[in-house]
């Protein structure tokens, strides 16, 4: 009797412990207890020590970090009719524990779903070169359009990223003969550009030696200067008499 005593008084004391365990939670700062009470929501709990009734009460745990989540690569057909695949990542967190539970089965997995399917929608209604270029735009597009429907849930997206845009082989090299195209023809622009400033200034400079024959022979000494330094060479040059014209007027006015 006495053994059968003992072994009532454990059982009763480790069913105490099992009870007390279950009725006493420790909420983390980052998260929430969403509970219910005879399957009824009595609403959230935490942070800190929460008390339950057992057996009466269930609790569910919930997050309210933000969540990182890699949307898988999407095969999107453009509005060109260019086959591309893009994959991004979606930020979000839980701003109603109690949302998140009620109004739908798995929040993670439908906010998954939804940024696939919008990201192959939205992406399908616009041309390559918009994709390319203008992917802040379709962040800003898709950041808006899910979080619409996320908010329903108490889940709030904070920001959507497209990662990488895929193309097909024949497309990156014909972006690529497209680019050394552009560029080639900036050159030619540029070069077109220096040749006629050049002309301008060569213009500019005839006028000047127009109007002032003394500039001329000016340039003609430099260019001997500039000959004789550079080659070893005896170099000959016709020395025109305009040159001379004022040497022989001051021989003539002494003379006289």
């Amino acid at each position: 009797m006495i053994g059968q005593g003992l072994i009532v008084v454990l059982f009763l004391l480790f069913l105490g412990v099992v009870i007390l365990a279950n009725a006493v939670r420790v909420v983390r700062e980052y998260e929430r207890l969403v509970v219910f009470r005879l399957g009824r929501l009595i609403g959230e709990r935490g942070p800190g020590l929460v008390l339950l009734i057992p057996i009466v009460d269930q609790a569910i745990r919930v997050s309210i970090r933000t969540v990182t989540m890699d949307v898988p690569p999407q095969d999107v057909i453009t509005r060109d009719n260019v086959s591309v695949k893009v994959n991004a990542v979606i930020y979000f967190k839980v701003m109603n524990s109690a949302d998140a539970i009620v109004k739908v089965e798995n929040y993670l997995f439908a906010t998954s779903q939804l940024a696939q399917t919008t990201l192959r929608s939205i992406l399908g209604q616009q041309e390559l070169d918009e994709l390319l270029t203008e992917r802040e735009k379709f962040n800003q597009a898709l950041q808006q359009i899910i979080d619409r429907t996320t908010e329903t849930w108490g889940v709030k997206v904070t920001n959507v990223e497209i990662k990488n845009v895929d193309l097909p082989q024949e497309m990156q090299r014909a972006i690529a003969r497209q680019a050394e195209a552009e560029r080639e023809r900036r050159a030619k622009v540029i070069n077109a550009e220096g040749e006629y400033q050049a002309a301008a200034r060569l213009a500019e400079a005839a006028a000047v030696i127009s109007r002032e024959p003394a500039a001329l022979q000016l340039r003609y000494l430099q260019t001997l200067a500039e000959i004789a330094t550079e080659n070893n060479s005896t170099t000959l040059f016709p020395v025109p008499v305009d040159f001379l014209k004022a040497f022989m007027t001051n021989m003539e006015r002494k003379n006289a």
